[in-house]
């Protein structure tokens, strides 16, 4: 039980003191709240990005041309790493720092939807199993030995078809109940995650679906629908943040996936939508994007648990 004081406590979660400067009655709690990082050292929105919050990676995009550069993320910087072969944006990435994995996307040329897949070894990349079917704006999400792909676009429509990576090539899986692109996902290969997105309608969605490794099926729904958002975490302990909402507003809002429905989670310090993201739900990492203000790139942290909010009852 919390004891009463008249000394503020922030710092121990479930405190309770009287505040005598406003006569009012706070307390503290466990929160969850992003925190400035490091800025990227290329500002750019439509990249991709995978690894943890202390070991990032950040690849492709544009900025305002279509990049190749690669950016590791230490905890509190950027650094360069070696640059993809194939420039492009709309990308989607899986795996770690030191075995990243990058495919898909749209390239500057013809015929623009790509099927290169690389693979990132810590310092360069080096050519990987082409996807079956070549798009862009899709997501992705696993390790570079166990990575899936699902959704995206390819002219002249949103594609549902999910594909597997065993490490050389790229196989048929499951397709989505719901063809999309600009969505995002997280998870694993045998117990991915897709949420939000744009239909061929141009409607924002909200719909969630779950991967099992074979098949698709229909998850909690997204309380804020949303499209070019980023995710992390996993199946049961999902993340959602940033993307673009109805009537083009840009989103700062944050939510939380327990394995069957999301809960509001603390808000990003920048409004943001083609932003990328990794890590975990507890641990999550956002990087690049675009704002009201133009491109950015500007790094936040996610940390839950660790946050203390005094509320005035």
């Amino acid at each position: 039980m919390a004891r009463l004081t008249t000394s503020a406590n922030t710092t121990t979660v479930g405190s309770v003191w009287y505040n005598s400067t406003i006569n009012r009655l706070q307390f503290s709690y466990a929160g969850a709240a992003w925190s400035a990082g490091g800025a990227l050292s290329t500002a750019r929105y439509k990249l991709a990005g995978a690894g943890t919050q202390n070991a990032g990676l950040a690849f492709g995009g544009v900025a305002p041309a279509a990049v190749s550069c690669t950016e590791e993320y230490n905890g509190s910087s950027w650094s360069s790493g070696g640059a993809l072969i194939t420039t492009r944006y709309g990308l989607a990435g899986a795996g770690t720092q030191n075995a990243g994995l990058a495919f898909g996307g749209s390239i500057p040329t013809s015929p623009f939807y790509s099927t290169c897949t690389e693979e990132y070894n810590g310092a360069s990349w080096s050519s990987g199993g082409a996807l079956i079917t070549a798009r862009y704006y899709l997501a992705g999400a696993g390790t570079q030995d166990e990575a899936f792909a699902f959704g995206g676009y390819a002219s002249p429509a949103s594609v549902s078809c999910t594909e597997e990576y065993n490490g050389s090539s790229w196989s048929a899986g499951g397709a989505l109940i719901t063809g999309r692109h600009y969505l995002a996902g997280a998870g694993t290969q045998n117990a991915g995650l897709a949420f939000g997105g744009l239909d061929d309608y141009f409607a924002v969605l909200g719909c969630t679906e779950e991967y099992n490794g074979t098949s698709w099926s229909t998850g909690g729904t997204l309380i804020n629908v949303r499209e070019q958002s980023a995710g992390a975490g996993t199946q049961t302990a999902g993340l959602a943040f940033g993307g673009m909402g109805n009537a083009f507003i840009k989103l700062s809002c944050t939510e939380e996936y327990n394995g069957s429905s999301w809960s509001a989670g603390g808000a990003m310090i920048t409004a943001r939508y083609s932003l990328a993201g990794a890590g975990t739900q507890n641990a999550g990492l956002a990087f690049g994007g675009e704002s009201n203000y133009g491109l950015v790139s500007c790094t936040e942290e996610y940390n839950q648990g660790a946050v203390i909010c005094t509320c005035t009852l």
